[in-house]
């Protein structure tokens, strides 16, 4: 299923944030839709986004929130594809403030979904995360909420053509939530700290998710949830490859963290099937089935976890990929002199 993205009206919610500014430079310089609107609610993120280059005739900025509805409807007038990434996503905060996390993510994510109905909307893909699967945190709960709303509403929308999906990641390498600025910076004091030898993330680039949510886009029936196949690290195979002369000690896991995290539960996993390059997790309604009849179905019990990856991010694949992604990170000491034997 193509897109002739030129006639499209395409829509960021949380456009300012790391991702939303790599979806909407790559939207600029390589699909180049008839209009591209940042919707977010820092004006002076905005104003930097602006100041680096990333405006264009077709490019708008609309300061707003997720939580008010009425202003996102109106901001959704005439848009055609909506990408979903406003969210609070710092664990500890949405912890210490757990109704603001419920209002950002469930209920801005609701008002996402009746504005999309309202205004006719082709197409909604919202960002999702491992912390999703069997959540411990709220932020994970949270998301997982949002998930659910989002393939349930194509149940609910027959008689319309809005269709909503989501696509499910690991951590954002280069964004500016990463472990990988913290290390850089705890680097200069000469230790390291690190909450478990032992724990595991999935990671992606923001180039890899921002050109992979365009794909799922132009691919997606309403209802899956896509999960995109990326390799795994240790946090303190990753703490050494950006440290390797420093003092590493381990603090603990805080509350709320898991050991390894998983994107594709074996509860899940028969519901799915597998492509190249994702897994797709089918929804239980009844449009589901005539789709992805290319995919392949997953073995009983497969689990898509952090721990039992089949891929690994070996330290020279973390150099050449944080240098693509985040430059100013390239003067790691590792991208020279410390390059591990």
């Amino acid at each position: 299923m193509t897109m002739n993205w030129s006639e499209q009206v395409v829509l960021v919610t949380g456009g300012t944030g790391s991702f939303g500014r790599k979806f909407v430079e790559i939207m600029l310089n390589e699909y180049c839709p008839r209009k591209l609107i940042v919707f977010s609610r820092d004006e002076l993120k905005q104003h930097e986004m602006r100041a680096a280059g990333l405006d264009h005739p077709s490019l708008r900025y609309l300061l707003g929130d997720v939580r008010d509805a009425q202003r996102l409807e109106r901001a959704l007038s005439d848009v055609t594809v909506v990408v979903h990434t406003a969210a609070l996503k710092q664990v500890p905060a949405c912890e210490q403030n757990p109704f603001e996390a419920v209002q950002t993510n469930i209920i801005g994510s609701k008002n996402v979904i009746d504005a999309a109905i309202n205004r006719g909307v082709r197409r909604v893909i919202a960002l999702s995360t491992d912390k999703a699967v069997n959540p411990i945190n709220l932020y994970g709960a949270t998301k997982l909420c949002a998930e659910k709303m989002f393939v349930q509403s194509n149940a609910q929308t027959d008689a319309h053509e809005t269709r909503f999906s989501c696509m499910r990641s690991g951590n954002f390498l280069g964004s500016r939530s990463s472990v990988i600025p913290t290390f850089a910076e705890q680097r200069k004091q000469g230790k390291i700290t690190v909450t478990d030898p032992r724990m595991t993330r999935f990671w992606i680039t923001l180039d890899h998710a921002a050109r992979f949510v365009v794909r799922c886009l132009e691919r997606m029936h309403g209802g899956e949830i896509f999960v995109p196949k990326i390799p795994s690290m240790k946090l303190l195979d990753m703490a050494q490859a950006v440290a390797p002369d420093c003092q590493i000690e381990c603090v603990g896991i805080r509350p709320g963290e898991k050991l390894h995290e998983v994107l594709l539960s074996d509860d899940e996993a028969r519901n799915s099937v597998e492509t190249e390059e994702m897994f797709v997790i089918q929804p239980a309604h009844h449009r589901s089935r005539e789709n992805w009849q290319d995919g392949v179905p997953l073995a009983e019990g497969f689990r898509y976890a952090s721990d039992t990856n089949s891929e690994w991010l070996t330290a020279e694949d973390l150099y050449k990929l944080v240098e693509e992604a985040a430059p100013p990170l390239s003067l790691m000491p590792n991208s020279t002199e410390h390059r591990v034997q």
